[in-house]
Order: C-alpha cells, then sequence, then structure tokens
C-alpha cells in the first residue's frame, strides 16, 4: 500500500472522515446497524487519509484529487 494520493487528496479523505463519523455518531440511537456501519466506513477514510493511500486510485478509477 504505497501512497498514491497527495495532500489535497489527504485533506478530503479526512473530511469524508469526520462526515461519516457525524452521521454514524447521530444514528446511533436509531438504527445501531447502520451508525456501526457508518463508523467503520469513517475509520477506514480516517485510515487512508493517515498513509495517503485511496482504494479506488488502488483499483485504476482516476479521482479529480
Amino acid at each position: 500500500m504505497k501512497p498514491n494520493i497527495d495532500s489535497k487528496g489527504r485533506v478530503a479523505r479526512g473530511g469524508i472522515a469526520v462526515v461519516f463519523l457525524l452521521a454514524g455518531s447521530c444514528l446511533i440511537p436509531q438504527t445501531p446497524l447502520l451508525a456501526a456501519i457508518f463508523i467503520l466506513i469513517a475509520l477506514f477514510c480516517a485510515f487512508e487519509a493517515w498513509i495517503g493511500w485511496c482504494a479506488v486510485r488502488a483499483c485504476g478509477v482516476k479521482t479529480p484529487l
């Protein structure tokens, strides 16, 4: 997993992680299963931002950032 995104991509992945984490934390009282899924997505996005790697780009899709 060598880095394949620059600082703009890392900031974008971090922002996505924050959005999913907030959404997941708001959903905990209503739908715990959906909240858990959102929180896991947030953790994966945070991991991508931290190491500078994007799973979508690793699959060959060209992303704008």
